[in-house]
């Protein structure tokens, strides 16, 4: 059965939209007139890729609006929170799902809503309905989903899960908040220097040229003047050319083992952000196995997940590591002490929690104290990075100056000459 969209008008003759199941075009326009609406435009909806095409060859319809549509992680967590309210309410999973179809404002999120829908009606799980839209439904929210309907506690699981991506959305929140004043400040002076290079420069130029041109000059004049050259001329797509080639070769190079490795590895030696990104993935780690361990997930697939999201092969490395020690009947925290990427404190307090049975405490009270020194430690780094961003654009400006000051200066020789 597909999913279409429509647009119809009712007996008041009011322009209504939404979506409807149907097997064909033509049974949802039938179904839509046993409603007693009158289908004006009817469209198939595919959740998978997010954009609608109809017809063939230079025919075909293209919506851009929904293509260019993003489902962000808010979304998911409002979605998680209602469902969650309407399961603990004793309400059907499918009514559940059709009231979130109906709620939903996104195209997008109603089409695989409704598949889901359909899906579940049909008798698959909700864990297996929404295993089949990955990116949108990650694996971990998918394994929750399923260790809560294993339970019995789905109502509650989802509240867990809808806390924890709220914590997520915070946590990136604050990164983000911190580094867009240093983001801006470097926009603002690349467009500055460019502005002055491509506009400015090249017209200071003709002037000294018609005066005896570049052997006259200062070397940091014919520096600045060959640097405006380059921008303003065809070779400037050489270095662009260049940094593509480096980029694609990058890339390809962090998506082989030993390359992603040495890559997780220097993210968390880098100066500055080095601390933030052990930091986050610190957090990342306690957050998500705490929320796990909760929900009712044991503790070794539990592990195993956290290993695929923590977002960095070398603390992944550790974590495997952990989850052996578990099957060998050992202890979670001495394996990641072992491994010299997770701080003192943290170690300690899973060591507190396991001999004491409070490890999923243990493990949030580790994420919301970490969760509290990203934002320190960004705020502190937003603090070095904006006068750093204004003493590199000024010292760009003062040498450029400098560089057009020092021949005029000069200019009456240059005339005599």
């Amino acid at each position: 059965m597909a999913v279409f969209e429509y647009k119809a008008l009712d007996k008041g003759g009011k322009n209504v939209g939404g979506i409807i199941d149907a097997d064909s075009k033509k049974v949802a326009r039938t179904k839509l007139r046993k409603q007693g609406l009158f289908p004006t435009e009817v469209k198939e909806q595919r959740g998978g890729t997010g954009l609608v095409s109809e017809g063939k060859g230079l025919n075909r319809e293209i919506d851009i609006a929904q293509y260019l549509e993003f489902i962000t992680t808010r979304d998911i967590s409002i979605l998680t929170t209602q469902l969650s309210v309407l399961i603990g309410a004793n309400v059907p999973m499918g009514e559940a799902l059709s009231a979130l179809v109906d709620q939903s404002e996104k195209s997008k999120l109603k089409v695989i809503l409704s598949e889901v829908k359909e899906k579940v009606n049909g008798g698959s799980p909700l864990a297996t309905a929404l295993a089949d839209h990955p990116q949108v439904f990650d694996f971990l929210y998918v394994q929750m989903v399923r260790a809560g309907e294993s339970a019995g506690a789905l109502d509650v699981v989802l509240k867990r899960l809808a806390s924890f991506m709220d914590a997520q959305v915070k946590l990136n929140g604050k990164v983000q908040s911190a580094l867009a004043y240093p983001i801006l400040m470097g926009i603002i002076g690349v467009a500055i220097v460019g502005g002055l290079f491509i506009g400015v420069i090249p017209r200071i130029r003709g002037l000294f040229d018609s005066f005896g041109g570049d052997e006259a000059l200062p070397w940091i004049t014919r520096a600045i003047f060959f640097v405006g050259d380059i921008m303003v001329s065809r070779w400037v797509f050489v270095p662009i050319f260049f940094m593509v080639i480096s980029l694609w070769g990058f890339r390809r190079y962090i998506k082989t083992k030993s390359g992603r490795e040495r890559f997780d590895r220097f993210k968390l030696r880098m100066p500055i952000f080095g601390k933030v990104n052990r930091l986050v993935a610190v957090s990342r780690f306690a957050r998500t196995l705490s929320t796990l361990l909760k929900s009712g997930v044991p503790i070794i697939s539990a592990l195993n997940i956290v290993r695929d999201v923590v977002g960095n092969v070398v603390i992944a490395a550790a974590i495997e590591s952990a989850a052996d020690n578990i099957r060998e009947g050992q202890s979670i925290a001495r394996p990641l002490e072992k491994s010299g990427q997770f701080p003192p404190m943290v170690t300690h307090m899973i060591n507190i929690g396991e001999r004491t049975g409070e490890l999923e405490t243990m493990l949030g009270t580790v994420a919301d104290a970490y969760d509290d020194e990203v934002e320190q430690t960004m705020n502190a780094v937003t603090s070095i990075l904006g006068p750093l961003m204004i003493v590199v654009m000024g010292g760009i400006v003062f040498v450029t100056a400098l560089g057009l000051l020092m021949p005029m200066m000069n200019l009456s020789n240059m005339i005599g000459r």
